[in-house]
């Protein structure tokens, strides 16, 4: 990931990004989008609304075994792997193609990933050069340069260095470093006591040994090479900022001249850093993590060469390892498999297209949206956003506990927010990406360094308003607060999220509160200190501000008394930005869908009121099986809340919800001290 906007989308967008489903996704045919199968009638709505709504769900689609979750989200995306595998397969076939055409880097991609048997016979060789030149390094004064050329082939070790609008200037564009350099997905990993914790740094322990083998090296300097990297990598993480207090963008900004950082950390020298990455004319950062960086420059003393060249040589192989030969494919799936609790490895096929969604992602976007997306699409989902908009507005001029100077920030932000629809207006140019039916590896190397200068390039010139940070086929959504504006692609705007034919009532509780929760991400517990135009100010009348905080306070703590399968607890102030949105886009669609004139008209659909189809159609956006071990990841990892709590925790906040099914309490479906914000 090369830009900082990218970096927090995780935590502003709808769910989970890089998830794929299993090879056969359900039937998702219907004429009204109702989905009554989901539901299990022996769950009373009034104890677990979540089962109630997706019990016929989860009892008819256990989670497949090369799956971590299985879920409506994930379902849709294998939809849409398959049509685009279609699409790529036959571009791969097409001997006519032009050269440097979209249409050969798009065949030729999946033609590369897909040829196993040249994959397989190669092994390791395609990264023979940058073994070597890791090899080569003889002196710790080179290692910046080698962190600078690791950074461009996608090797984000032990730094990144990225983009991003400057928080206190949003018509700027700025360069920032951030941490990075770890193996596992996130600091707690190497920090966090009990068997579980221990189970998986051991297993990590090994997991790099088997690699180094794979390598060529002996089993007992395997072992030896593996612990030196488990040991820097442990120093790198009590280094690092974890990922609660990261939340706040002020925690993340320290902007500096260089000068100043190489009096921070002068072993990093940053001069030669910032030549590394092609911008040798870079004056000033962003060092986001200052106290990490502190630590890196202190390893550089501390750390033999030696064992900074093995944690290199790690961190190269294990990035490119799901490119390489089947041994280390399989090696790499062994350690996931860990973490995510996956029985075996998804098709090779879906694994190429997440490669090339990655590579060619907006190349394979205008083919799919112009043989899937109809304007018809665009224009009735356009139309619902514009409705939720209206009504975020009349509840921002009606809030009780809002004072009129907030109340006017308030609706200049959000009457300033750019909303967009599909796909973006100007397509993306990847003329000069070399794409063959050479190396997979390759490929995707050049894909990545392609990418990494698409974006360092931002760095001193005016903001793309054009660019998008997710494809169109992604089935997802977000908003950014340095842009303030809401991407709602096309991959979510289809059953059953979405269809225009459906009731007012489906399309609302499902895409419709989505719509409102990336709307409401303008003005969660991180959005709200964003002003219109995308920069870090405070336009809060102190006692209004006050009120907020309380109010984001109930939800953290709500969210904290949750736990996942073994009982560990998900962490409140971690998820609170995606609760306040889940809970506020609900609020907001069903505002919506009450101002539309059609709601007089409603029908009732098999006994269930119009109300009742539209909280129904909202439990069903979270269906979703986790395995255990992912459960556990994410509630270390995720700023999204488990699927469960997204249901259950944001109704049992709503007197709506309680009315439409007659809830009384006590119920575990009301919040006797429920949480208040929009």
């Amino acid at each position: 990931m090369l830009s900082i906007r990218k970096a927090i989308l995780a935590a502003l967008c709808l769910c989970p990004l890089g998830v794929l489903a299993a090879d056969q996704p359900p039937n998702f045919n219907s004429t009204d989008g109702q989905y009554l199968d989901w539901l299990d009638r022996s769950v009373k709505p009034d104890v677990d609304f979540f089962h109630f709504a997706n019990g016929g769900w989860l009892k008819a689609n256990p989670i497949p075994p090369d799956r971590s979750e299985w879920g409506a989200y994930v379902a849709v995306d294998l939809q849409n792997q398959r049509f685009i595998h279609d699409m790529v397969e036959k571009a791969s076939q097409d001997t006519k193609a032009v050269p440097g055409s979209a249409q050969q880097k798009v065949g030729d991609f999946y033609a590369s990933g897909m040829d196993e048997t040249a994959i397989n016979s190669a092994g390791i060789k395609p990264l023979q050069p940058e073994l070597d030149r890791i090899a080569n390094i003889s002196a710790v004064e080179q290692l910046p340069n080698e962190f600078a050329h690791l950074q461009m082939i996608g090797v984000s070790a032990p730094l990144a260095l990225m983009q991003m609008q400057d928080y206190k200037d949003s018509s700027k564009v700025i360069a920032i470093a951030m941490q990075a350099g770890l193996g596992l997905p996130d600091r707690d990993f190497y920090v966090q006591s009990g068997d579980g914790s221990e189970k998986i740094r051991a297993e990590y322990v090994q997991h790099i040994a088997r690699t180094f083998q794979l390598l060529g090296d002996s089993p007992a300097l395997a072992e030896t090479e593996a612990k030196s990297v488990m040991t820097l990598e442990t120093s790198l993480a009590k280094g690092s900022m974890t990922d609660v207090a990261m939340r706040d963008p002020k925690a993340i900004y320290h902007p500096m001249d260089v000068a100043s950082v190489n009096t921070l950390t002068p072993r990093l020298h940053w001069q030669d850093l910032m030549a590394g990455i092609g911008h040798p004319e870079i004056r000033g950062l962003n060092v986001a993590t200052p106290d990490f960086f502190k630590t890196v420059n202190k390893e550089l003393t501390h750390t033999s060469l030696n064992d900074w060249k093995t944690y290199l040589r790690w961190q190269l192989v294990q990035t490119y390892a799901p490119y390489l030969s089947k041994p280390f494919v399989d090696e790499n799936f062994r350690m996931s498999s860990v973490l995510t609790g996956e029985k075996q490895q998804k098709p090779r096929w879906q694994r190429v297209l997440r490669a090339e969604d990655s590579a060619l992602g907006f190349a394979i976007g205008k083919m799919y949206v112009e043989q899937k997306f109809p304007p018809s699409y665009k224009q009735a989902a356009t139309q619902m956003v514009n409705q939720i908009r209206d009504a975020m507005r009349e509840d921002l001029k009606t809030l009780a506990w809002m004072t009129p100077a907030t109340r006017e920030a308030a609706i200049k932000k959000l009457d300033m927010m750019e909303l967009r629809v599909g796909y973006p207006d100007k397509w993306r140019d990847y003329s000069a990406l070399q794409v063959d039916r050479g190396p997979y590896v390759l490929n995707v190397m050049r894909a990545t360094t392609f990418e990494q200068q698409r974006e360092l390039a931002k760095i001193g010139k005016p903001v793309d308003r054009s660019d998008w940070d997710m494809t169109p086929q992604t089935v997802n959504a977000y908003y950014d607060p340095s842009m303030n504006n809401l991407n709602i692609p096309a991959g979510v705007l289809q059953p059953p999220l979405y269809d225009p034919s459906w009731p007012d009532s489906v399309n609302y509780g499902n895409t419709g509160a989505t719509i409102g929760h990336e709307m409401t991400h303008g003005f969660d517990d991180q959005g709200a200190q964003f002003d219109g135009h995308g920069n870090l100010k405070n336009w809060w009348a102190p006692s209004d501000l006050k009120k907020f905080q309380t109010a984001v306070n109930c939800i953290a703590d709500q969210y904290s008394q949750y736990t996942v399968d073994g009982g560990v607890h998900v962490q409140g102030k971690l998820v609170t930005g995606e609760a306040i949105a889940d809970q506020g886009g609900l609020l907001l669609a069903l505002r919506a869908f009450h101002a539309q004139p059609a709601f007089a008209h409603a029908n009732t659909i098999d006994g269930f009121t119009p109300d009742q189809q539209f909280f129904i159609a909202y439990g069903h956006s979270w269906a979703m099986a986790t395995r255990p071990e992912t459960a556990k990841t994410r509630v270390t990892t995720d700023p999204h809340p488990p699927e469960i709590y997204r249901t259950n925790g944001v109704l049992a906040n709503l007197p709506e919800f309680q009315q439409v099914f007659g809830i009384v309490p006590p119920s575990p479906m009301i919040k006797p001290d429920r949480c208040v914000i929009w």
